[in-house]
């Protein structure tokens, strides 16, 4: 019998999450309103506002509490999905974070306590707003070796491969003047890449001196013997008795190797990877680095519970398990917004991994095109290029597409079906699927696995096509995109124009 060797993995500066999501965890489980409860506790002692309440009880999103607040119910996700998962019976080999996502995983392990990861996650947004800097992170869609490449050629100490997230998405950081630059030589280069709106741009040297204010500033925290290892991807090992405030202010100037990691956990024998966050993000980096591993993010699915369920009985010899996430349509996500912005209250766009555009229209439709907000967060596989047919009909091929100078619907008689059937024929073509299997009501993030650039770029090549230029900056259609929503927008905008 195979028993399935579980790595569970904590998500860092994401989304806002919804509210009422942790509802049925609260209800369900003693764990959960404990550590609830010791959240809500360690920030009314640090003046900040209940946590629980909005994650259990509401249903809005985001509002605009600031990155404190935002940080702490990131925390108060990951540790209720953890205690979930450990009431189910999962028990993990090991326990890995992204980010600030490492302090959540030392609390999970019980290496510290609740209250203390609270009060230093705290502490650590309260040192990074005060040594604001003009800093950015750009998701280059390139292997880490390249994406250094880039920015030594620039060579300024401040400038770094910050995340080598997954074999082909990687993040620089650095001050937003280069950053630009660095953009400008990526499109030239036909690499696809992507501002991140992130509160705190880190993991660059930038960042020395607010990591000894740090190192100054935090309360120290008595740190003990955890039940389950836990391992770094900034430090390239596993945790021992390194301080967590050391820890915590090291990762601040430190490159994350988050691809590397994931390599060695599967190659020491991890099955499949568990995320304790409401959508998937660092699975998507694990889907993108080990084609085919098992996924499950249960928070995003149906039944969280009985997901968790069936990734025990499939621990256990139970059967099979299978995860929407081993499917295109693993999710919805929720990268990293701004924090202390609105966030929509469905999936939001999620980082690009993927390989370049198939055309260097659509490399120039991203960088031309606002980004919808996203983090150094994850990325799904492509799907696999459909088989060509023999002797193929001269369908639309993707480069004419992209280039899309195609005769100019008139504004009059573009009617709701027209544009849809284009849409599919676009879409289909760009991202290599026949164009009657994608549904007009599928989620192009949720349910076809499209990562953000290359909703970016699909974007981009409609409002050329359709002569729309505001089209591209309605992040709304990449957060919660689906070819219904999309050609609505292009009749009703076209409808507009041709009225005035």
């Amino acid at each position: 019998m195979h028993v399935v060797d579980s790595v569970f993995v904590m998500p860092g500066t994401v989304a806002a999450p919804r509210g009422g999501i942790l509802c049925d965890l609260h209800n369900r489980y003693e764990a959960v309103r404990e550590a609830l409860s010791r959240i809500d506790k360690a920030a009314q002692e640090m003046g900040l506002p209940n946590i629980s309440a909005r994650l259990v009880e509401q249903n809005e999103t985001s509002d605009r509490r600031g990155p404190d607040v935002q940080y702490l119910e990131i925390f108060a996700v990951s540790i209720a999905t953890h205690h979930m998962l450990i009431a189910e019976g999962a028990k993990p080999i090991a326990i890995v974070g992204q980010s600030i996502g490492e302090l959540w995983a030392l609390a999970a392990a019980g290496h510290l306590s609740v209250e203390d990861a609270a009060r230093l996650a705290v502490a650590r947004s309260q040192v990074l707003t005060r040594r604001s800097w003009g800093g950015k992170m750009l998701a280059v869609g390139v292997d880490g070796r390249r994406a250094e490449s880039l920015a030594e050629l620039i060579n300024h100490p401040h400038l770094v491969l910050a995340c080598e997230n997954a074999p082909r998405q990687s993040v620089i950081s650095g001050p937003e003047a280069l950053i630009e630059h660095v953009e400008r030589v990526a499109d030239a280069l036909g690499w696809p890449s992507l501002q991140l709106d992130v509160p705190h741009p880190t993991h660059t040297p930038a960042m020395a001196q607010a990591a000894r204010d740090l190192r100054e500033s935090a309360p120290r925290v008595p740190y003990g013997a955890g039940h389950w290892r836990v391992c770094s991807p900034w430090l390239g090992r596993d945790v021992g008795d390194d301080d967590p405030v050391d820890l915590v202010a090291g990762a601040l100037t430190s490159r994350v190797r988050m691809l590397h990691t994931i390599r060695e956990l599967h190659a020491a024998g991890a099955d499949a990877f568990v995320e304790c966050g409401e959508w998937p993000v660092v699975t998507k980096f694990v889907e993108a680095s080990i084609p085919g591993v098992q996924c499950v993010v249960p928070l995003s699915e149906r039944d969280p519970v009985g997901a968790v369920r069936a990734l025990v009985a499939d621990s256990t010899g139970g059967g099979p398990f299978r995860s929407r996430s081993s499917a295109p349509s693993s999710n919805g996500h929720g990268p990293v917004v701004r924090v202390s912005e609105p966030t929509p209250a469905g999936p939001v766009a999620t980082l690009p991994v993927t390989d370049p555009p198939p055309v260097r229209a659509a490399v120039s439709a991203v960088s031309a095109s606002p980004a919808a907000p996203v983090s150094y967060v994850a990325p799904v596989p492509s799907p696999a290029p459909a088989a060509p047919a023999p002797a193929p009909t001269p369908a639309t091929p993707v480069a004419p597409v992209a280039v899309a100078p195609v005769a100019s619907p008139s504004s009059a008689g573009l009617d709701y079906e027209t544009v849809l059937a284009e849409l599919r024929t676009l879409y289909g073509d760009f991202l290599g699927y026949p164009p009657d299997l994608l549904g007009e009501d599928d989620g192009l993030e949720a349910e076809l696995g499209v990562e953000s650039l290359k909703q970016v770029a699909l974007l981009g090549m409609v409002s050329d096509r359709y002569e729309l230029p505001d089209l591209r900056a309605n992040s709304s259609l990449l957060t919660v995109g689906t070819l219904r929503r999309i050609a609505e927008a292009v009749v009703q905008a076209r409808s507009g124009a041709a009225g005035r």
